[in-house]
């Protein structure tokens, strides 16, 4: 069976600290269940989890659903966003994580990327010098969430025209976009491999749609 490589990029830095971040692990364990659900998407998706604040870290390598255990998920007391930081290290962990198809084998499907966060890159110039790296591994579909009302969707339109906000960093916010996250990967498994332009399925009420 194909694997389906889905990274989560999530931004804990200080402002997430409390209710936002503790808000986003029910949504994470809501995406994991949804996921546990869909026999296919049990059998073929991989789920590795990046993390960035005033550093950057690989929590969860990529683990096949059926083995995988959510790990802790801290945040710092204030400092910095390094999202640009974070988007190097995936580069890195694509290159040796994903398996690319050649001329005598089947690799893995097309990765899916999530990024969310709560600000702005504080690295912009690293930011930006990565765009064009994370381009060249050739996502399926790159998706990022704006969460809260001081997150700038600015930046993420130049990584991705999927970009998504959310008014709220509650509970309920988070859950409904983890969900329709599973959902996403759920529809992925199935035509992921004709194409690399993933249709994504409507954002319930409580995603709002960046134009």
């Amino acid at each position: 069976m194909r694997r389906l490589p889905v990274y989560l990029l999530i931004d804990t830095s200080g402002s997430m600290r409390g209710e936002p971040i503790e808000s986003v692990k029910v949504g994470l364990e809501t995406m994991l269940s949804s996921l546990r659900q869909d026999p296919f998407a049990l059998e073929s998706v991989s789920i590795s989890i990046i993390t960035f604040d005033k550093e950057v870290k690989q929590i969860l390598p990529l683990t096949p659903l059926d083995e995988l255990q959510l790990p802790e998920i801290t945040t710092p007391e204030s400092g910095p966003t390094h999202t640009g930081l974070a988007l190097k290290l995936l580069c890195d962990r694509i290159d040796s994580e994903v398996i690319r198809s050649t001329p005598d084998r089947k690799g893995d499907w097309m990765p899916i990327l999530f990024l969310m966060t709560d600000g702005k890159p504080s690295d912009i110039q690293l930011y930006r010098e990565m765009i064009p790296e994370i381009k060249r591994r050739k996502f399926a579909a790159i998706i990022a969430c704006a969460a809260g009302m001081s997150a700038k969707t600015e930046p993420l339109k130049e990584l991705t025209d999927d970009v998504y906000s959310l008014d709220t960093v509650d509970s309920t916010a988070f859950r409904s976009f983890f969900k329709w996250v599973s959902d996403s990967i759920g529809i992925g498994n199935r035509s992921i491999g004709a194409t690399p332009d993933l249709e994504l399925p409507p954002p319930p009420p409580e995603v709002n749609i960046v134009i």
